[in-house]
Order: structure tokens, then C-alpha cells, then sequence
């Protein structure tokens, strides 16, 4: 027996924002959509290198104000990509964490909270 990956579903309200930060500002591209009939909640599916996401405009999908952990390879590097952009709404920085790393944590348009952190290199056994 073995889990497999973990892929969080995060509340959403204002597509054309949720759009502009997911996809515009941290790059990430929309992998599918979904609406039961045309006029109903949006439901998608995001995703950059290894990380997928679902946005869920669904009431009972889950709650605004989530927090999660995503791994990167170079979190300074990607602070600097995001802060070239100039998106009017976030410049994230990069801390230490008290119980050491480095992470750079960005609040999205519905307010969940994203901390992308250096990954620690595997140690081979």
C-alpha cells in the first residue's frame, strides 16, 4: 500500500482575478474547466511543473482563508520571476523560517494562503 500525491481544492469567488493571479502572475496554466450548465460555479484545474491545484467556485467544495505548502527548487528564484512582473496586487518576500529554510508565502484573491518553500534534497538511504 502507498499514498499517492496530494491535490488541495481551494475556494474561489472572481474568475477573471483568480485567472489574473494563478495564471498571469504566478504562471501557472489552466489545465481543464468545468460548469454543470452554463451559468452555474466554475470548477478548474491548474497546474505548473509538478503542482496542480483545483479552484473551486462551488459553495460546498470547501472554505476561503486555506493554507498550503508547496515545494519549489529555488524559492529565491521564483520570488524574483513573480516580482518582475509588477502585479499591482502582491510583492511577495522571501524569509527565513524559524525553523530554518527559506519560504515566500502570497495570499490569493480569495484569500488562501500559498507558501512556496525551498525543498530539502532527498537523502538517499
Amino acid at each position: 500500500m502507498s499514498l499517492g500525491t496530494v491535490t488541495p481544492i481551494l475556494r474561489i469567488f472572481d474568475e477573471a482575478m483568480t485567472r489574473e493571479f494563478y495564471v498571469d502572475f504566478l504562471g501557472f496554466k489552466v489545465d481543464w474547466e468545468h460548469r454543470f450548465e452554463g451559468n452555474f460555479p466554475l470548477y478548474m484545474q491548474v497546474s505548473k511543473d509538478g503542482c496542480l491545484l483545483h479552484l473551486s467556485g462551488h459553495f460546498g467544495d470547501c472554505s476561503p482563508g486555506a493554507a498550503i505548502r508547496i515545494a519549489t527548487t529555488d524559492v529565491d528564484a521564483y520570488q524574483a520571476e513573480l516580482i518582475a512582473k509588477e502585479y499591482k496586487h502582491a510583492r511577495p518576500g522571501v524569509e527565513e523560517a524559524p525553523w530554518g529554510g527559506r519560504e515566500m508565502s502570497i495570499k490569493d484573491p480569495a484569500g488562501n494562503r500559498l507558501t512556496f518553500y525551498n525543498r530539502e534534497p532527498e537523502i538517499s538511504a
